[in-house]
């Protein structure tokens, strides 16, 4: 009998794809908290290995959050007999279940808009491991990317609107008003917004295209030695001579990606305060400007202890990822 409904919610997914344009005026709102994902399945399936291995996925600790062990999503699973209703209005929707053949898709608004509804489905418990090993990468950039959406549909009300960077870095940023312009010197510039215990904050400034990264083989020294020195030049510490530097515990990470088009080297890690017990994680983008000589970098950081910073960063992200350079 379960193998019969669980089909008949295949098959409802699947026809629901066919009728989208038709019916999504008239679908509800989704919700939820940011980085939260339902997960439909068998309790018993969720309880065993194929539980364990979603939960090594979504569930994975924040690689730049140290210590805290925040995981990249908040999960909630139900099985599938209650998933009607209010439970189908959730942004992020992952159904995993066996049936007669291996399947996988991800599908838009079917029963909320926006909405993300991934499915895994497996021939055996083995059959979906290895699709969720297999899948997983593409399910989460799927639901980050409609997470950043979400976000920026909640900066709309609140828009900052100076165009001080627009005028002085020809670039343009969306961002909410709850961050304010706390420190200008000559190009650069320090947004900072107040949180629980402390700050959420922006550092942008430009450097040079032929400055950074020349070498692979050297590119996370470059990284550490122009992060320290802008750190040492305007992001000073509570006393004289302390300023903020990269981790000496933990070198950062980084690669080549590429933001809007435009070429970036993303590195992420931990910074702290020379001489002094105060750190945090930072998400730092070098972004090449494709009709100046220049990159523009752009880094978020979190000073709060004792916060939670994985939202916060995702916020850090979400805002720097919308910049458009400007002719």
């Amino acid at each position: 009998m379960k193998k019969i409904v669980l089909s008949i919610l295949i098959g409802i997914l699947v026809i629901a794809c066919n009728d989208e344009k038709k019916k999504t005026k008239y679908l509800p709102q989704s919700v939820g908290s940011i980085n939260s994902v339902t997960i439909v399945m068998d309790p018993q399936l969720w309880g065993g290995v194929v539980g364990d291995s979603l939960r090594h996925y979504f569930a994975q600790p924040v690689e730049e959050i140290s210590g805290a062990r925040e995981p990249l999503f908040d999960i909630q699973q139900i099985p599938q007999e209650v998933f009607k209703g209010m439970t189908r209005a959730s942004r992020n929707i992952l159904i995993v279940t066996t049936d007669t053949q291996n399947h996988f898709g991800i599908r838009d608004t079917l029963f909320a808009k926006p909405q993300k509804v991934a499915f895994l489905i497996g021939e055996t418990t083995d059959d979906l491991i290895s699709e969720i090993k297999r899948f997983a990468p593409e399910i989460i950039f799927s639901f980050k990317e409609n997470e950043m959406l979400e976000v920026r549909n909640r900066f709309k009300n609140t828009l900052n609107k100076d165009d001080l960077l627009e005028r002085k870095l020809h670039i343009h940023l969306t961002f909410p008003s709850l961050y304010n312009i706390v420190k200008q010197e000559n190009n650069f510039f320090w947004l900072e917004r107040k949180v629980k215990n402390g700050t959420s904050n922006i550092l942008i400034y430009e450097v040079p295209k032929s400055k950074i990264c020349s070498d692979d083989s050297n590119c996370t020294k470059e990284l550490i030695r122009m992060r320290d020195s802008i750190g040492a030049q305007y992001v000073p510490g509570p006393e004289e001579g302390m300023y903020m530097i990269t981790s000496t515990a933990f070198a950062p990470t980084y690669k080549k990606t590429v933001i809007n088009n435009y070429p970036t080297i993303e590195s992420k890690g931990l910074w702290e305060v020379k001489d002094f017990v105060l750190g945090g994680p930072f998400s730092n983008y070098i972004i090449e400007d494709p009709t100046r000589d220049r990159c523009i970098v752009i880094e978020g950081f979190i000073a709060a202890p004792g916060t939670s910073k994985r939202d916060l960063l995702f916020e850090l992200e979400t805002i720097i990822k919308s910049i458009k350079f400007i002719n």
